[in-house]
């Protein structure tokens, strides 16, 4: 029997078996078969995963103390509830002055320009006057009046006590002396309202004549010249406003409460006063609240003095001033410090076995340091409050490529 052709019909056969295996082991990354095969990963779930990984910062101790990283335990805290009051610094009035000469005269020198700084007794400028010059010189016509006054009545007061005058002349003697000492009085007083003070008095038999006409506007207090209405040979009447003066060491805030805010609002109360353009906030307390409301405004206003021995707080700064009024408690709350911007979204790193990693969170209330957390971070977890912005940094840094030697 010839067998040649069924050995090729099963050698054909065996060769189809062995392509078809040949083809479904090529169809299975891993050798199982197609009923059993694991569903591929999709390159987002991939991504998400290897960054995931990436995001973890890994650090031991000594390099968090080097880079100043601190950690806490999420729990309770308190909030402060505050308000913030718009206002305005303004110039202390009770260190404001305006100054006026006290004679009318033509103005002869001027040694003082605005923004100058002047401390008490400077002379500001130099008056040429008449006035004071009629003045200076029936003071000294009642003070060589009143010395002959006093010479003769001594003189008639021995003769009356020797009996040789009569009374009357004695008495007449008395009465001019009292009379020169009166006019003496009253010509001495109008120099001192004028600024004069004794010293200058006892010295003025002795200055020359032309210095008679002359008066200095000296500076009341110290303080910086904040206006001025005074030039060279200018006549000024006694009303007439020459220099202003504000001693700027202390200014006044002006804080506007509005109605639904007045109850909350009490003397006393710690006000923390801040302005942009890079000026640090500052504090003080309230001193006085107004009694009344602007009928246009519907405001009252509170007074807060601040001092201002640096000069930063300049009249005409318009401010904010914050006020705690209250506080609650809440069930997690995390220091500002703690909250980095990842993105779109508001993160804490979470100190977990592998190295902190970045929490999306979700804010809810918040006072000048802390913020309550509504969700994201558990109580009881560690998180990092100080620090976090160099594990953002180091974060972004592996994300990028950058070398990591942690």
């Amino acid at each position: 029997m010839n067998t040649k052709p069924m050995d090729s019909m099963a050698a054909f056969i065996a060769g189809l078996v062995l392509i078809a295996g040949f083809t479904i082991g090529c169809n299975s990354e891993d050798g199982n078969p197609p009923d059993i095969q694991k569903e591929p990963v999709s390159e987002t779930h991939k991504e998400h995963i290897e960054y995931e990984e990436e995001s973890i910062v890994r650090l031991d101790e000594d390099e968090m103390e080097e880079f100043g990283i601190d950690t806490r335990v999420a729990g309770p805290g308190t909030l402060d509830v505050e308000i913030d009051l718009p206002g305005e610094i303004i110039q202390n009035p009770d260190r404001l002055a305006h100054i006026v000469p006290r004679v009318s005269g033509v103005v002869r020198k001027v040694y003082k320009n605005l923004g100058d700084y002047v401390k008490t007794g400077d002379v500001m400028a130099l008056l040429e006057s008449r006035e004071l010059a009629d003045l200076k010189s029936n003071f000294l016509a009642r003070k060589e009046r009143l010395a002959l006054s006093e010479s003769v009545f001594r003189r008639e007061e021995d003769l009356w006590n020797k009996k040789i005058s009569a009374e009357q002349e004695y008495l007449q003697a008395k009465r001019d002396l009292a009379e020169a000492r009166i006019e003496l009085r009253t010509a001495e007083q109008k120099l001192h309202a004028l600024g004069l003070n004794e010293n200058y008095l006892s010295r003025l038999p002795a200055e020359p004549d032309a210095t008679f006409t002359h008066y200095e506007i000296v500076a009341p207090f110290s303080g910086t010249v904040v206006n001025k209405h005074i030039t060279l040979g200018e006549a000024l009447e006694n009303n007439s406003e020459a220099f202003v003066i504000a001693d700027l060491s202390s200014v006044w805030v002006n804080l506007s409460i509005y109605q639904k805010d007045l109850h909350s609002v009490r003397v006393g109360q710690k006000v923390v006063v801040s302005v942009k353009d890079h000026i640090p906030e500052t504090s003080g307390a309230i001193s006085y609240i107004s009694p009344l409301v602007e009928e246009t405004t519907r405001t009252a206003f509170a007074r807060v003095v601040l001092s201002n021995a640096e000069g930063i707080w300049r009249p005409g700064l318009f401010v904010t001033g914050r006020i705690k009024i209250d506080n609650i408690e809440v069930p997690l709350i995390v220091p500002r410090t703690a909250l980095q911007r990842i993105g779109e979204r508001i993160h804490v790193f979470v100190r977990t076995e592998g190295g902190f990693e970045p929490r999306e969170i979700t804010p809810g209330r918040s006072d000048e340091t802390g913020v309550e957390v509504l969700s994201g971070l558990v109580v009881g977890e560690v998180y990092v409050s100080k620090g976090a912005f160099t594990l953002k940094s180091e974060m972004e840094k592996e994300a990028f490529g950058g070398d990591h030697h942690h």
